[in-house]
């Protein structure tokens, strides 16, 4: 099938690829010209054939505000558009209903795989009618791993993000938990290969996962985190999160604390910031702020 896809970065760029590995053409704009396959918006929308499907990865909030109600004006009745951005799902509510009443569908997908995804596929979770859904299928089973898992209808419209915002809450408190082994680890005589330490974590225990092993690869990379300073940004999904479970009365404690160690690391150069910088930049391609 025939897609579009408006923003090129890393992610966005990696997903065109991997879509196009599966055979389907994608049209991609970006505001980089030397991303892009087209320079316009309007230009993206003649190249389709209708009934068009769009997706959109740029930032959340107002660049997303901003391009769907471009879209909205250049799109027909019975085209439909995706958001598989880091949005809040309360905006997919209200781009949903700000689409239908121009007769456009509207999908929010909340993605997960940063920089391997290319080769490894994306994580999706997605929300929408089962239409909608049904008719930007083959472009989900084109960039989900292989085999019957990592992707999922999550239920209606907000659903997608609303669930990948929980995931990150999690991967938020993971990080925390694996940071805070690292630095006492590191801080007593006793253990003299921390390193080491974490890479025999990766067979056999309970606590292997694919983030301790992005761990050990930032510790290859350098053993000690000593080029880092210890300063971890947080995207948002972690204060939606908490901002959720206050609303739900759902207690978060390990969550909500690993969200405040992230502001705690912009006051010192925190050790364990460290580890969490590293791994966003492992599994994500984040940017990490090297000490001066």
């Amino acid at each position: 099938m025939e897609l579009g896809l408006v923003g090129l970065g890393k992610m966005g760029g990696n997903m065109r690829e991997r879509i196009r590995r599966a055979g389907h053409t994608v049209i991609g704009y970006d505001r980089n010209p030397d991303l892009a396959d087209v320079h316009s918006l309007r230009e993206l929308v003649d190249s389709l054939q209708g009934p068009r499907v769009v997706w959109v990865m740029v930032p959340a909030g107002a660049a997303t505000q901003s391009t769907i109600d471009e879209l909205a004006e250049l799109l027909s009745p019975g085209d439909i558009v995706v958001d598989g951005g880091n949005s809040r799902w309360t905006d997919d509510e209200k781009h949903a209903e700000e689409l239908a009443a121009k007769g456009i569908g509207f999908v929010d997908c909340g993605v997960s795989g940063g920089v391997w995804g290319l080769e490894n596929g994306y994580a999706l979770m997605y929300g929408g009618d089962a239409e909608h859904v049904a008719r930007v299928q083959p472009i989900f089973d084109a960039l989900k791993p292989e085999g019957d898992f990592g992707s999922v209808h999550a239920g209606k419209v907000g659903a997608g993000h609303f669930a990948k915002m929980v995931h990150n809450g999690i991967e938020y408190a993971m990080m925390q938990a694996y940071a805070e082994g690292w630095e006492l680890l590191e801080k007593v005589d006793s253990v003299t290969d921390v390193r080491e330490v974490f890479r025999s974590w990766q067979e056999g225990t309970v606590i292997r996962s694919w983030l301790l092993d992005l761990a050990v690869n930032a510790l290859d990379e350098d053993e000690h985190l000593d080029k880092l300073r210890g300063y971890a940004a947080d995207s948002g999904e972690g204060r939606w999160t908490v901002e959720a479970a206050i609303d739900n009365a759902v207690p978060l404690p390990a969550i909500t604390a690993s969200l405040f160690a992230r502001f705690a690391s912009r006051q010192e150069d925190s050790p364990q910031m460290k580890m969490i910088a590293a791994l966003r930049n492992q599994f994500g391609g984040h940017a990490v702020e090297s000490k001066k």
